[in-house]
C-alpha cells in the first residue's frame, strides 16, 4: 500500500512541476544544444513557481549553475554536458543515497521538432526507492516558434513501481530496467523511430 500511495504522490507532484505553458529556448547560433534545452526547463519561470519544484530541481539547477560559471561542483555531485551527443548526467551521492538527473534530445524525422526528456531516479543502496519527484517527462519542441511544450511519452507509458529508465548519451534508444525486490534486474530497449519509442 504504502509503494501506491508513493506512486500517487510522485503523480501528483509531476502534474505540478509540468502544469508549465510552452517554455521558451533561447540560444545563440543556429539551433539550440542541450544546455539550452535543459536551461530553458529547470529555470523558466522560477520565480513564480511552487515549492515542489524548487525542491525537485534544487541540486541539478546549481550544478548547472557552476558549470556556467565554470566553478567546481559541491562534493558528492558531478556533472556530465556532452554538448556534441546532446546529453547531460547530474548524479549525487551521499553515504547510501544516490540521485541521477538525465536529460538528452532527439531530432524529430519529420525535421520540424524536436523531443527532449528529463528522466531523475532516486537509489538506495544501488536499488531504485520511488522518490517523491522520481520520473520521466518529455516535451515537443517546434523549430518554427521556438517554444516547447509537454507531451506524453511518446510511445510508451511511464512505469514507477520497480522501474527505471536510462536515456541514451550514444545512440537514440532508452533502456527500460525492472527490478524485483532482490535488486535483480532485467532489461529490455525502447528503440527510437523518428517520432517516438517501441518496444524491442
Amino acid at each position: 500500500m504504502k509503494k501506491v500511495s508513493l506512486a500517487v504522490l510522485f503523480a501528483c507532484c509531476a502534474l505540478a512541476m509540468s502544469a508549465q505553458d510552452a517554455i521558451r529556448v533561447k540560444y545563440q547560433g543556429a539551433k539550440p544544444n542541450i544546455m539550452d534545452f535543459s536551461w530553458a526547463y529547470l529555470f523558466d519561470d522560477i520565480e513564480n513557481e511552487e515549492e515542489c519544484d524548487q525542491e525537485a530541481f534544487a541540486g541539478v539547477r546549481h550544478a548547472l549553475s557552476q558549470y556556467r560559471e565554470r566553478l567546481p561542483q559541491e562534493e558528492g555531485s558531478t556533472l556530465t554536458v556532452d554538448l556534441k551527443n546532446g546529453y547531460i548526467l547530474y548524479e549525487w551521492e551521499d553515504e547510501n543515497n544516490s540521485k541521477k538527473t538525465e536529460m538528452c534530445y532527439w531530432n524529430e524525422s519529420d525535421g520540424k521538432h524536436k523531443l527532449f526528456a528529463y528522466n531523475t531516479w532516486y537509489y538506495v543502496d544501488g536499488k531504485p526507492a520511488l522518490g517523491q519527484y522520481d520520473g520521466l517527462t518529455f516535451w515537443r519542441y517546434n523549430n518554427a516558434t521556438k517554444k516547447m511544450s509537454m507531451c506524453q511519452a511518446p510511445g510508451f507509458e511511464v512505469e514507477y513501481q520497480n522501474t527505471t529508465y536510462s536515456l541514451p548519451r550514444v545512440g537514440k534508444d532508452i533502456i527500460v530496467t525492472k527490478w524485483d525486490d532482490k535488486g535483480r534486474k532485467k532489461q529490455k530497449t525502447l528503440k527510437w523511430n523518428g517520432r517516438g519509442f517501441t518496444s524491442k
